[in-house]
Protein backbone atom coordinates (compact mmCIF):
# COMPACT_ATOMS: atom_id res chain seq x y z
CA UNK A 1 0.00 0.00 0.00
CA UNK A 2 3.10 2.70 0.55
CA UNK A 3 2.57 6.20 0.19
CA UNK A 4 -0.02 6.06 -2.10
CA UNK A 5 -3.66 7.23 -1.79
CA UNK A 6 -5.87 4.11 -0.90
CA UNK A 7 -9.01 4.66 -3.19
CA UNK A 8 -12.73 4.47 -1.90
CA UNK A 9 -13.08 1.28 -4.61
CA UNK A 10 -10.04 -0.62 -2.32
CA UNK A 11 -11.79 0.09 0.61
CA UNK A 12 -15.26 -0.73 -0.61
CA UNK A 13 -13.51 -4.12 -1.61
CA UNK A 14 -11.87 -4.94 1.61
CA UNK A 15 -14.67 -3.96 3.72
CA UNK A 16 -17.04 -6.24 1.54
CA UNK A 17 -14.33 -9.05 1.81
CA UNK A 18 -13.81 -8.58 5.36
CA UNK A 19 -17.94 -9.31 5.76
CA UNK A 20 -17.80 -11.98 3.65
CA UNK A 21 -14.99 -13.09 6.20
CA UNK A 22 -17.02 -12.96 9.44
CA UNK A 23 -19.97 -13.92 7.61
CA UNK A 24 -18.78 -17.24 6.80
CA UNK A 25 -16.53 -18.22 9.20
CA UNK A 26 -18.93 -17.66 11.70
CA UNK A 27 -21.33 -19.59 10.37
CA UNK A 28 -19.18 -22.68 9.91
CA UNK A 29 -17.84 -22.24 13.87
CA UNK A 30 -21.61 -21.63 15.20
CA UNK A 31 -22.87 -25.21 12.99
CA UNK A 32 -19.32 -26.41 14.16
CA UNK A 33 -18.37 -28.23 10.67
CA UNK A 34 -15.62 -30.00 11.15
CA UNK A 35 -12.61 -30.04 8.47
CA UNK A 36 -13.90 -26.49 6.70
CA UNK A 37 -13.53 -22.94 7.68
CA UNK A 38 -14.37 -20.42 4.63
CA UNK A 39 -12.96 -17.41 7.08
CA UNK A 40 -10.57 -16.74 4.30
CA UNK A 41 -12.24 -16.61 1.30
CA UNK A 42 -12.47 -12.77 1.19
CA UNK A 43 -9.14 -12.84 2.01
CA UNK A 44 -8.30 -14.47 -0.66
CA UNK A 45 -10.20 -12.20 -3.23
CA UNK A 46 -8.87 -9.23 -1.90
CA UNK A 47 -5.31 -10.39 -2.57
CA UNK A 48 -6.33 -12.08 -5.89
CA UNK A 49 -7.78 -8.46 -6.71
CA UNK A 50 -6.31 -5.86 -5.09
CA UNK A 51 -2.61 -7.23 -3.80
CA UNK A 52 -0.88 -8.94 -0.99
CA UNK A 53 -1.13 -6.17 1.68
CA UNK A 54 -5.02 -5.63 0.93
CA UNK A 55 -5.17 -9.28 1.21
CA UNK A 56 -2.69 -8.94 4.80
CA UNK A 57 -4.98 -6.05 5.73
CA UNK A 58 -8.56 -8.09 5.03
CA UNK A 59 -7.10 -10.88 6.91
CA UNK A 60 -5.56 -9.24 10.03
CA UNK A 61 -9.12 -7.01 10.05
CA UNK A 62 -11.14 -9.80 10.04
CA UNK A 63 -9.52 -11.79 12.74
CA UNK A 64 -9.77 -8.54 15.17
CA UNK A 65 -13.57 -8.20 14.09
CA UNK A 66 -14.14 -11.51 15.15
CA UNK A 67 -12.42 -11.28 17.88
CA UNK A 68 -14.10 -8.73 19.42
CA UNK A 69 -17.88 -10.21 17.92
CA UNK A 70 -18.13 -13.63 18.28
CA UNK A 71 -14.31 -15.17 19.65
CA UNK A 72 -11.67 -13.76 21.05
CA UNK A 73 -9.96 -16.94 20.36
CA UNK A 74 -9.47 -15.88 16.42
CA UNK A 75 -7.18 -12.84 17.55
CA UNK A 76 -3.97 -14.93 17.29
CA UNK A 77 -4.95 -16.65 13.83
CA UNK A 78 -4.91 -13.55 12.58
CA UNK A 79 -1.01 -14.12 11.57
CA UNK A 80 -2.67 -17.14 9.75
CA UNK A 81 -5.13 -14.73 7.40
CA UNK A 82 -2.13 -12.09 7.24
CA UNK A 83 -0.06 -15.17 5.52
CA UNK A 84 -2.63 -16.26 3.21
CA UNK A 85 -3.44 -12.57 2.02
CA UNK A 86 0.09 -11.87 1.41
CA UNK A 87 1.16 -15.49 -0.42
CA UNK A 88 -2.26 -15.16 -3.04
CA UNK A 89 -1.33 -11.58 -3.58
CA UNK A 90 1.74 -12.72 -4.32
CA UNK A 91 1.07 -15.56 -5.71
CA UNK A 92 -1.48 -13.74 -8.19
CA UNK A 93 1.39 -10.79 -8.88
CA UNK A 94 2.83 -13.45 -10.77
CA UNK A 95 0.36 -15.49 -12.10
CA UNK A 96 -3.59 -15.62 -13.32
CA UNK A 97 -5.46 -16.75 -10.89
CA UNK A 98 -7.27 -19.35 -13.24
CA UNK A 99 -8.38 -22.83 -11.46
CA UNK A 100 -4.81 -24.23 -11.72
CA UNK A 101 -3.27 -21.84 -10.14
CA UNK A 102 -6.00 -21.86 -7.79
CA UNK A 103 -5.66 -25.81 -6.66
CA UNK A 104 -1.74 -25.08 -6.35
CA UNK A 105 -2.30 -22.03 -4.51
CA UNK A 106 -4.92 -23.92 -2.03
CA UNK A 107 -2.27 -26.56 -1.38
CA UNK A 108 0.45 -24.10 -0.63
CA UNK A 109 -2.10 -22.53 1.84
CA UNK A 110 -2.87 -26.16 3.00
CA UNK A 111 0.51 -26.55 4.63
CA UNK A 112 1.09 -23.07 5.69
CA UNK A 113 -2.13 -22.36 7.66
CA UNK A 114 -1.80 -25.00 9.46
CA UNK A 115 1.91 -24.70 10.35
CA UNK A 116 1.31 -21.21 11.40
CA UNK A 117 -1.67 -21.97 13.03
CA UNK A 118 -0.90 -25.18 14.74
CA UNK A 119 1.69 -23.63 17.04
CA UNK A 120 -0.93 -20.61 18.31
CA UNK A 121 -3.14 -23.13 18.87
CA UNK A 122 -1.16 -25.55 21.15
CA UNK A 123 0.82 -22.81 22.72
CA UNK A 124 -1.71 -20.68 23.61
CA UNK A 125 -5.28 -22.92 23.68
CA UNK A 126 -3.52 -26.65 24.42
CA UNK A 127 -5.06 -27.83 20.93
CA UNK A 128 -8.73 -27.12 21.89
CA UNK A 129 -9.86 -23.95 20.12
CA UNK A 130 -13.53 -24.25 19.97
CA UNK A 131 -13.62 -25.19 16.21
CA UNK A 132 -15.38 -28.03 14.55
CA UNK A 133 -11.72 -29.72 14.23
CA UNK A 134 -11.90 -30.00 18.19
CA UNK A 135 -13.95 -33.46 17.96
CA UNK A 136 -10.92 -35.03 16.02
CA UNK A 137 -7.96 -33.42 18.23
CA UNK A 138 -9.77 -34.88 21.22
CA UNK A 139 -10.26 -38.43 19.42
CA UNK A 140 -6.37 -38.36 18.64
CA UNK A 141 -5.13 -36.82 22.00
CA UNK A 142 -6.63 -39.88 23.22
CA UNK A 143 -5.44 -42.64 21.14
CA UNK A 144 -1.71 -41.30 22.26
CA UNK A 145 -0.73 -38.96 19.69
CA UNK A 146 1.29 -35.81 20.93
CA UNK A 147 -0.45 -32.56 21.27
CA UNK A 148 1.56 -30.86 18.35
CA UNK A 149 0.19 -33.94 15.97
CA UNK A 150 -3.30 -34.34 17.40
CA UNK A 151 -3.58 -30.60 16.48
CA UNK A 152 -2.04 -30.64 13.02
CA UNK A 153 -3.37 -33.32 11.25
CA UNK A 154 -6.95 -31.81 11.37
CA UNK A 155 -5.76 -28.53 10.46
CA UNK A 156 -4.22 -29.82 7.59
CA UNK A 157 -6.98 -32.26 6.54
CA UNK A 158 -9.29 -29.40 7.30
CA UNK A 159 -6.79 -26.81 5.23
CA UNK A 160 -6.75 -29.16 2.55
CA UNK A 161 -10.41 -29.38 1.88
CA UNK A 162 -11.06 -25.87 2.94
CA UNK A 163 -8.00 -23.69 1.68
CA UNK A 164 -8.58 -25.52 -1.97
CA UNK A 165 -12.78 -24.84 -2.59
CA UNK A 166 -11.92 -21.32 -1.13
CA UNK A 167 -9.22 -20.86 -3.73
CA UNK A 168 -11.70 -22.32 -6.51
CA UNK A 169 -14.11 -20.26 -5.84
CA UNK A 170 -12.77 -17.13 -5.90
CA UNK A 171 -10.68 -18.09 -9.13
CA UNK A 172 -14.55 -18.90 -10.44
CA UNK A 173 -16.10 -15.70 -8.90
CA UNK A 174 -12.93 -13.28 -10.77
CA UNK A 175 -13.90 -15.43 -13.99
CA UNK A 176 -17.30 -14.67 -14.14
CA UNK A 177 -17.02 -10.33 -12.96
CA UNK A 178 -17.21 -8.26 -15.77
CA UNK A 179 -13.59 -7.59 -17.19
CA UNK A 180 -13.48 -3.70 -16.77
CA UNK A 181 -14.26 -4.25 -12.69
CA UNK A 182 -11.63 -6.72 -12.31
CA UNK A 183 -8.99 -4.42 -14.46
CA UNK A 184 -10.33 -1.20 -12.32
CA UNK A 185 -9.46 -3.85 -9.10
CA UNK A 186 -6.39 -4.35 -10.04
CA UNK A 187 -5.39 -0.83 -10.94
CA UNK A 188 -5.64 0.14 -7.50
CA UNK A 189 -2.21 -2.39 -6.31
CA UNK A 190 -0.31 -1.37 -9.28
Amino acid sequence: MGTKKISTLAITYCALCIVINVVFGTLVSKLQIPLIFLDTIGTIFAAALLGPWYGAAVGLLTNVTIGFMTNPKDIPFALVNIAIGLIVGYVCKKWKFNIKTAIITGLVLSVVAPLIGTPIAVWIYGGLTGGGTDFIFIWLKQSGASIFTAAFIPRITGNLIDKIASCLMVSLLIARLPADLVNKARNISA
